[in-house]
């Protein structure tokens, strides 16, 4: 099926122009990751994600050129000299006040009595304070997971995103692929696609895309082409359908 970007028709497939206005239609493709049916312009594919833009450029044979030939030198070289072996250092003794000097072996020298201190214990405190008690596990700082969630405007109801889902899908319930955020109990949720969108989570980004929908979904009142995404910050306003009717704040806390 594909939808006219002009009035939002479904069309069938081999159409090459709008049943409705006779808007031209856009080519449609073939998602090579999902076998899905996409629009050739499309920059992701609106089933799996797939980026459509990324493509193999045959660049012919990747043998890498060989190497010249070593050219042999017209002269002879010198043969290189070859140099003294080392000849180790005398040992060093390190004398009673802690300079090095250069004296017989180690084992004849001799270090003045006078010159070796005892050692001198180290004052003990009459008190010492108490060892403090490890703490517990349980006090450690938390790190403080952000949570997004969708405000819809019409009844001032939040709807906050699934955690731990990298595809959020944004419809009513359907045999295809059930909503993990159903819009079905809002009013005039008749304008929304049973698989209408999805919402995206990369890290700490979130991009939404419309998948089909009948009606289209708009981005702060500008529609968003099908197959295409929109990274959302908060404060976006999102529509299902035309009208305004069924409208959410995106918002991260």
């Amino acid at each position: 099926m594909i939808v006219c970007p002009n009035c939002n028709h479904p069309n069938p497939d081999a159409a090459v122009q709008c049943e409705a206005c006779y808007t031209p239609l856009p080519t449609m493709t073939t998602c090579p990751s999902c076998g899905a049916s996409v629009q050739a312009d499309a920059s992701f594919c609106g089933q799996c994600g797939f980026n459509l833009q990324v493509a193999t450029v045959s660049t012919g044979s990747n043998q890498p050129e060989p190497l010249p030939a070593t050219v042999s030198p017209d002269f002879d070289l010198p043969e290189l000299a070859m140099p003294d072996p080392l000849i180790p250092p005398d040992p060093l003794v390190v004398s009673a006040l802690g300079s090095p000097m250069v004296s017989e072996p180690l084992e004849s020298a001799t270090v003045p009595e006078a010159a070796i201190a005892e050692p001198v214990a180290a004052p003990v405190a009459a008190n010492p304070p108490p060892a403090m008690p490890p703490a517990p596990l349980g006090s450690q700082t938390q790190l403080q997971t952000q949570i997004a969630r969708l405000l819809h405007v019409q009844t001032n109801q939040f709807v906050e995103l699934p955690v731990n889902l990298a595809v959020i899908h944004i419809g009513k319930p359907n045999d295809r692929i059930p909503p993990d955020i159903d819009v079905s109990g809002f009013p005039h949720s008749e304008i929304v696609s049973r698989i209408h969108a999805d919402i995206r989570v990369e890290g700490d980004i979130y991009y939404i895309e419309d998948v089909g929908s009948s009606n289209g979904t708009y981005i702060n009142n500008a529609p968003l082409p099908s197959g295409n995404r929109h990274r959302l910050r908060p404060g976006d306003r999102i529509a299902l359908g035309k009208g305004d009717k069924v409208t959410f704040l995106f918002q991260i806390s």
